[in-house]
């Protein structure tokens, strides 16, 4: 598998891309509509979202499917996607908080302060290396029982779907770049059993794109 981008690489290139990421919506949408009927975000407390883009997931949720007093916390290490975010989750500015990491998969949150952690579209961007150990860290924000929400790029069944994975992946291997360095993958492979119980998983392919949608719950210590 070619490099991924480096955490500059990928910050340099969606500080470019800005709102056209709203653009995918086309394709993310069913999946992540599906995300949200499975996730329970109806008792939701505190949400962690990774890579929150320009805040349009985030709005989403907080528009029609969280509680009122539910606090929502978003990441991105995109300098424009923050400043876009920022101004689409301004109506709830009371209650949601819009940081830009370092980069590193350590997040900068309290052990097990969040109900849900929540990233579409992300994990399939990072390394192996770093999606292991993001989700190790996603174990421990969350508190017992709290929930794992992630939808990402995958393989899909079909003539259709083969074809735009073996197109997609063979552009990958020659410029990672050119696809704002996401590729697809096997999200059930990267989670590990110990720390996770998986509850939900479904691949949703739309217009020849394929994405798995994987809710799983956070396993206590022993269980």
């Amino acid at each position: 598998m070619p490099s991924t981008l480096t955490p500059e690489q990928a910050k340099a290139f969606y500080d470019r891309f800005g709102a056209w990421q709203d653009w995918q919506g086309f394709y993310e949408n069913p999946a992540r509509r599906d995300l949200i009927a499975r996730a329970d975000f109806e008792t939701a407390a505190a949400v962690f979202e990774f890579g929150c883009g320009t805040g349009d997931f985030a709005a989403r949720l907080l528009a029609g499917h969280l509680p009122p007093r539910c606090t929502y916390t978003a990441v991105d290490i995109s300098s424009t996607m923050v400043r876009l975010a920022g101004e689409r989750l301004a109506p709830w500015r009371d209650r949601v908080r819009v940081d830009r990491p370092s980069g590193s998969m350590t997040l900068e949150a309290d052990g097990g302060a969040f109900d849900r952690f929540v990233a579409t579209y992300v994990l399939d961007l990072l390394s192996d290396e770093d999606i292991r150990d993001l989700l190790v860290e996603a174990n421990r924000i969350l508190s017992p029982g709290g929930r794992l929400c992630l939808v990402s790029l995958t393989r899909g069944a079909g003539a259709v779907a083969t074809l735009v994975t073996g197109s997609w992946t063979a552009l990958f291997a020659l410029r990672p770049a050119l696809l704002g360095g996401c590729r697809p993958i096997a999200l059930c492979s990267y989670i590990d059993p110990d720390l996770w119980r998986i509850e939900y998983r479904r691949v949703r392919t739309a217009f020849g794109l394929s994405s798995e949608v994987v809710v799983g719950s956070r396993r206590e210590a022993g269980r």
